[in-house]
């Protein structure tokens, strides 16, 4: 780090350039970015929904798994010209998507139900895999504008490519609003930690960088893999808060080194080989912790994990190359000064005349000082205080569930979502059938002994409860396939546990299982396959996170006992954080605050991707505190005055972090839709609680109680691994069982 520093002093304007350049080349795919983003990614592999689409997309022409429709609604008293206008303008406008066409039979159907007064439904006949549909969809509706009344009729354009067509849209808008409030906000906070313009600049110019190029990276990858729609949205929550984080922690440690009396290339070196080393460590921890979501064959999971994962990298990259080379650039302006610190100054001296006299005698200990202090004077009631909330936070946890929809994405009035409600009023149930395929052991469904069985499964299936209605089977070869309308939307728990009711009694029990191999489909059937799966991948990805973040902080801090602290307390704060959410989403505590809506469940991709993030970002704060007190404990040896030290000279820069990362996530929770939502109330929670309750009590008053045995390694696994020496000093004796010290 030490030579980087170095090179990127001599050669800064050609690091500066370099970046540049990339950036200005990722401009343009940045701004494509969302063209190309699919709203599928949630099949799983060898289920009984997989099979299904692939079935009738192949054997029932005309019955496309993700089929695609017209809504009409009248105005009252509309003329029969009226309508015959409103479906010419419906056929019209489909005729320009590729491939797509409106039946002339249908068409006069819709005629006569609109003069009637009556909402109609055109069915689209458009063929091609998820993609296409939700290309054709997207098409539809930038010639239709669903929603907006034209001559006494609005269109909508529904079914779930069309969903996922409208929620691209969404996403992007979000994006937008999300970006436009929350870089704001976070120079605000910079300038207040900083006091110096070109200082908060820079934190926050690499945070755009970084999202931008990422941006660029994710329209490429979208050229050739599976990319969700939620994947920009993703990067960008969490790239803005990342890249500053880092940068702020460097520009910091610089600042610090100049303040204490190094020159300027020293204080680069230093910056670069401590906190920038730091930085390294601690954002691939993060990469590692995403990396455990790709342990899941889902495609929506891995394409935001891996969105995540380049702008960490990305913003590792900026951090340690291009924000060493701008401060050189810079000089003397990254300190406090000029008209930010002087205002800031003026604060400060209104404030200290308030306050009694002696209050701040320089030879004062510093809040921080104080704060450490009594914390450690009673360390067993700080532990047990502040793990009683915790735990009592993470209750919620065992009523946990989880489920996957795109309607609860948009708002009530919302075109997609109005429209597909007034499709399921005409169809007289849910917009998105539950498709039993039946693949007969022998013959076709003409078959006499094959058609009764299918009769019989579709004439149960009419009285069961959660049924609105049922189709006759129709036959393709060797195949049979019964449409049935449920009653409730596809993502709601009823539908969901009538898939389950269906697969494991109904169908079994009935004749047709006897003479052919059925399979249960359909949107319901792939939420609640894609629910089973990641729900059942949870401890996978669970083992996987702590065990590479323990040999990351094993390696790094030469203990074994920390790394073993740290986990547990990472726990503890996503257990808060997920007795929140649910309280929240699941419960309905907050209904109408701040746009909150009671779900009744977690977006299936919620708790993996919240304990992934947050996971990997507590660990950057774990990472840079620990690290201090190491340096500290390096020095003296004494535990409790290298705790005192370590927290009081980093936890203003820590807790700082912290701010603009929960501000940051706070943004996407009041402008994002109830997924994104739910994962920016999930981190900025669990990360609040890790910067208060976590590093302020838990882990001085843990380190307190542990003592020397918070540095205990044994002798010959100290042999054994590398020495990082992350913030340099000498070696000391790392607990009461290791080697003697050695000079």
């Amino acid at each position: 780090m030490a030579m980087l520093s170095g090179f990127l002093s001599r050669r800064r304007w050609l690091v500066v350039g370099a970046w540049l350049a990339v950036v200005i080349v990722s401009l343009p795919f940045a701004a494509r970015q969302t063209e190309d983003l699919s709203g599928g990614g949630f099949d799983v592999p060898g289920s009984q929904s997989e099979e299904v689409e692939r079935i009738v997309s192949a054997d029932f022409e005309g019955e496309s798994a993700g089929r695609i429709a017209i809504v009409i609604e009248p105005a009252a008293g509309i003329p029969p010209e009226g309508a015959a206008a409103a479906v010419a303008r419906a056929r019209e406008g489909t005729a320009t998507a590729d491939g797509a066409t409106i039946p002339a039979g249908p068409s006069a159907a819709a005629e006569r139900e609109l003069a009637a007064g009556r909402p109609a439904l055109l069915p689209v006949d458009a063929q091609g895999d998820a993609d296409e549909l939700v290309d054709t969809a997207r098409d539809l509706r930038e010639e239709l504008d669903p929603g907006a009344r034209v001559d006494g009729a609005t269109a909508y354009v529904v079914g779930q490519p069309a969903m996922w067509a409208a929620l691209s849209e969404v996403s992007q808008e979000d994006l937008e609003k999300a970006e436009v409030t929350g870089f704001p906000i976070v120079a605000l906070i910079l300038i207040a930690v900083f006091g110096s313009l070109a200082a908060a600049t820079l934190p926050l110019a690499l945070g755009i960088a970084a999202v931008l190029i990422t941006g660029g990276v994710i329209y490429l990858l979208s050229q050739q893999m599976e990319m969700s729609v939620f994947v920009v949205n993703m990067a960008s929550m969490i790239g803005i808060g990342v890249a500053v984080d880092y940068s702020l922690f460097i520009l910091a440690r610089f600042r610090e080194s100049v303040r204490a009396g190094r020159s300027a290339d020293q204080a680069r070196a230093e910056a670069l080989s401590t906190s920038g080393l730091a930085v390294t460590f601690s954002g691939l921890a993060v990469i590692i912790s995403l990396a455990g979501l790709w342990m899941v064959d889902n495609q929506a999971l891995r394409s935001m994990a891996l969105g995540a994962m380049i702008v960490v990298a990305i913003a590792i990259l900026v951090a340690t190359t291009l924000l060493p080379a701008l401060i050189r650039v810079l000089g003397h302006r990254v300190e406090a000064g000029g008209v930010a610190w002087s205002a800031i100054g003026g604060i400060r001296s209104l404030w200290r005349r308030r306050r009694r006299p002696g209050s701040t005698s320089p030879d004062r200990e510093d809040f921080w000082q104080r704060w450490t202090a009594a914390v450690m004077r009673r360390p067993v009631l700080s532990v047990v205080a502040t793990s009683a909330v915790l735990l009592a936070l993470a209750v919620p946890v065992l009523d946990i569930k989880t489920g996957t929809g795109a309607i609860n994405q948009f708002d009530r009035d919302h075109d997609a979502r109005v429209g597909t409600e007034l499709a399921a009023e005409i169809s007289g149930g849910g917009a998105d059938a539950i498709r039993i395929v039946a693949s007969f052991d022998a013959g076709t469904l003409q078959a006499s002994g094959n058609a009764a069985a299918a009769g019989e499964l579709a004439r149960t299936l009419r009285d069961e409860p959660e049924v609105a209605s049922v189709s006759r089977p129709t036959g393709s070869g060797e195949r049979a396939l019964i449409d049935v309308s449920p009653r409730g939307q596809s993502e709601s728990q009823e539908t969901l546990g009538f898939v389950e009711r269906l697969r494991d009694e109904v169908v079994p029990d009935s004749a047709l299982a006897e003479a052919a191999d059925v399979a249960v489909g359909g949107e319901a059937a792939r939420i609640q396959d894609s629910r089973v799966q990641i729900d059942g991948a949870m401890w996978q990805i669970i083992a996987f996170v702590l065990a590479f973040s323990f040999l990351v902080l094993m390696l790094m801090l030469r203990s074994l006992v920390l790394p073993l602290k740290a986990i547990l307390m990472n726990l503890l704060s996503i257990g808060a954080a997920y007795g929140v959410l649910i309280a929240v989403f699941q419960w309905g505590w907050l209904d109408g605050v701040l746009g909150f809506e009671k779900l009744g469940a977690i977006d299936t991709l919620t708790p993996p991707l919240v304990f992934a993030v947050v996971f990997g970002l507590s660990m950057d704060y774990e990472v840079f505190l620990l690290s201090r007190i190491k340096e500290r404990y390096d020095e003296h040896g004494d535990n409790k005055r290298a705790v005192a030290e370590g927290l009081s000279s980093s936890a203003a820069t820590i807790s700082s972090a912290a701010l603009i990362m929960t501000a940051v996530f706070s943004v996407f929770v009041l402008t994002g839709v109830p997924s994104i939502k739910q994962l920016g109330l999930g981190n900025a929670v669990a990360i609040a609680i890790d910067a208060t309750l976590v590093r302020l009590i838990l882990v001085p008053a843990a380190m307190q109680l542990l003592g020397r045995w918070n540095w205990w390694l044994p002798a010959w696994l100290d042999r054994l691994l590398p020495h990082i020496g992350l913030e340099g000093g000498p070696r000391r004796d790392p607990g009461p069982s290791a080697e003697p010290a050695r000079a």
